[in-house]
């Protein structure tokens, strides 16, 4: 580890005490990591969800009316906020049915013992009627979100 110290007189002791810390700023959440999610089948959704077990959010109540297609453009938005975004970092979709669209934002991550979870909301307008969802997810290991109950 000569280039942590290259041009000091650090101590092999201090090195010692030191070193874990400036190690520890090289973990990650496992956000944006190269994970890929197994897709599975949202409850009642008909429709792949991308890694969001339990449907997430447009996979329930939200997004009964929804058609198919839309409900799948929902779902990528849910996952790609829950995932890839910062938080408070607005994550809109359309349709394909030109009905519908929406706006996913999810909050800083935070952790429960060795997950991530954030808390999100979607908002879905369809035909100019707007509907409101909030929820948790929490990340699993296989790099799919569990919508908490």
């Amino acid at each position: 580890m000569h280039f942590l110290c290259a041009g000091t007189n650090m101590k092999p002791k201090i090195l010692l005490i030191v070193l874990p810390l400036l190690l520890a700023g090289c973990q990650t959440t496992g956000f944006g990591s190269s994970v890929s999610p197994k897709p599975s089948v949202g409850a009642g959704s008909g429709v792949a969800n991308l890694g969001i077990t339990g449907g997430g959010l447009i996979g329930g109540k939200l997004g009964v009316a929804l058609d198919k297609a839309d409900r799948k453009a929902g779902f990528e938005a849910e996952y790609k906020a829950l995932e890839y975004s910062s938080g408070g970092e607005l994550v809109t979709w359309s349709g394909k049915s030109g009905a519908a669209s929406g706006k996913v934002v999810a909050a800083q991550p935070y952790r429960v013992g060795s997950q991530d979870c954030r808390q999100y909301s979607h908002e879905v307008t369809m035909s100019g009627a707007v509907a409101n969802g909030r929820g948790t997810a929490c990340r699993n290991s296989d790099g799919s979100w569990t919508l908490l109950e």
